[in-house]
């Protein structure tokens, strides 16, 4: 199945969940909004023309110029039994979902996948997104007291941290400054 087809199929079941689409590109999406995620990726697991059985992966993104941020989830189907001597066909595809940086909420996936759990802590601990219904949202790779999130692009290094010096390839000082 394309990625026309699939955007199609979301489209056909939820008409106005659909924010942009992107089908062009190496990795194809669909960005959505964040109050139809849930239902969005359970109809993308459980159709049984899709069975998008793994999340590979949620990256977060930084949308600085547009004060937004994002997660992309990445899915993919992946085979569970043989036709014949061919396996089925192993497809994957995305959906986005973009969110006010001042206030970054997304709904929870680890009730639709599993995995989900600790690609949002990461998300969570290094973007400050916060994904609402999660069973356990916590820092998963800094310290409980870290101060901010590291991998947001106006991040300011720490240059201490409890009385460990910290140095950066740019000489103790942010590299966007």
């Amino acid at each position: 199945m394309i990625p026309e087809d699939i955007c199609n199929l979301i489209k056909a079941r939820f008409p106005d969940a659909i924010e942009a689409t992107v089908l062009d590109a190496a990795r194809p999406y669909v960005q959505i909004k964040a109050e139809s995620l849930v239902e969005v990726a359970t109809f993308l697991r459980d159709d049984p023309s899709l069975r998008f059985n793994l999340l590979r992966s949620i990256s977060s993104i930084d949308l600085l110029a547009d004060n937004k941020l994002a997660c992309a989830y990445d899915m993919m189907h992946v085979p569970t039994e043989n036709r014949g001597d061919l396996l089925t066909t192993t497809r994957s595809f995305a959906l986005r979902v973009v969110t006010d940086r001042d206030d970054p909420v997304i709904p929870s996936l680890a009730g639709v996948w599993r995995a989900a759990d600790w690609h949002e802590r990461e998300a969570f601990d290094l973007m400050g997104i916060r994904f609402s219904d999660h069973p356990d949202l916590r820092r998963i790779l800094c310290p409980d007291d870290w101060v901010g999130h590291p991998l947001r692009k106006d991040y300011e290094f720490p240059l201490e941290y409890h009385g460990i010096p910290a140095t950066t390839e740019y000489g103790l000082t942010n590299p966007r400054h």
